[in-house]
């Protein structure tokens, strides 16, 4: 052991930084896990409260609104992952068989921007276009036509909400994956074109199989989150638009709100451990099932 220690203390000694913030942003704040359990009062502090068992699961549990929310995030998440993984795989492709890099680089580049927007940003662009006195409805008015705004219409929005999704991320999706067919060795593409393979054959047969790997371990790594949401997206894009919030609130936004608009932060607690739990077991079980299945593909 004193040896390997010797042997990567450089490698070590740069993994200190890392392992420090991961002790103070992430664990050391586990402690607070138990105000959820807890009758919060400031004047006591955390651990002078008094214990209150499963009370503040109970409030959670009696209603129907918690249900709801985890089902809007499991299945908003599961449409992320998805066609994320679809997009994201496609355009990685299709820029790795381009020809021209000038066109390449600049493609990359266009895709790769909006991840750098902030969300509060893109909510103001889209108020502009699709809001009651956007671009979109001055257009309509122009023509004669009578206003339309996306933001009384329900069921329109988790289309909407994938869609704006899908415009951000997969540009940053699309650089790891186009990292990872840049490792594929280029012998395997020279062979097959010997054996008269085309473009097709070879995305099929290379390049399909050997972004494998890459595409389990960025799913795991999804999954591990399937019940967070994004909580900057929902709440710009959404905000504490009632008409909206049945088929768009999430168990984030809900969580938020609710320390808003209670002092009971005991159930707001409740709320969150409830959504870590869930989040530990989903991340647990499919690593369990790609182990038995595809051991080399695991996360541990």
């Amino acid at each position: 052991m004193g040896k390997l220690i010797s042997k990567n203390k450089v490698l070590l000694i740069m993994l200190v930084p890392a392992l420090i913030y991961v002790i103070v942003f992430s664990y050391i704040p586990m402690a607070g896990i138990v105000l959820a359990f807890k009758n919060y009062r400031y004047a006591d502090g955390i651990f002078g409260s008094p214990w209150v068992g499963l009370d503040n699961f109970k409030f959670l549990f009696v209603s129907n609104k918690v249900w709801q929310l985890t089902r809007n995030t499991l299945l908003y998440n599961i449409a992320f992952i998805i066609f994320g993984m679809i997009f994201e795989v496609g355009f990685a492709i299709i820029l790795s068989e381009l020809n021209n890099k000038v066109f390449k680089k600049f493609a990359q580049g266009f895709m790769f921007l909006p991840y750098f927007i902030s969300w509060v940003v893109v909510s103001t662009i889209m108020l502009n276009i699709f809001g009651d006195n956007g671009v979109l409805n001055s257009i309509l008015l122009s023509a004669g036509g009578e206003k339309y705004s996306i933001y009384s219409n329900t069921a329109l929005w988790p289309i909407i909400m994938v869609c704006v999704r899908l415009w951000k991320q997969t540009g940053y999706g699309t650089v790891i994956y186009l990292a990872a067919i840049a490792g594929i060795s280029q012998d395997l593409y020279e062979a097959a074109s010997i054996d008269g393979a085309n473009v097709w054959q070879k995305i099929r047969y290379i390049t399909l199989p050997s972004l494998k790997p890459t595409v389990m371990i960025m799913t795991l790594l999804a999954l591990g989150n399937i019940f967070r949401g994004d909580f900057g997206m929902f709440y710009q894009l959404v905000g504490s638009n009632q008409l909206l919030l049945k088929s768009s609130d999430i168990l984030d936004t809900y969580i938020y709100r609710l320390l808003l608009t209670t002092p009971d932060v005991g159930m707001t607690a409740a709320a969150g451990l409830y959504q870590s739990l869930l989040c530990f077991v989903t991340i647990i079980t499919a690593n369990w099932i790609v182990k038995k299945i595809a051991p080399d593909y695991t996360l541990f």
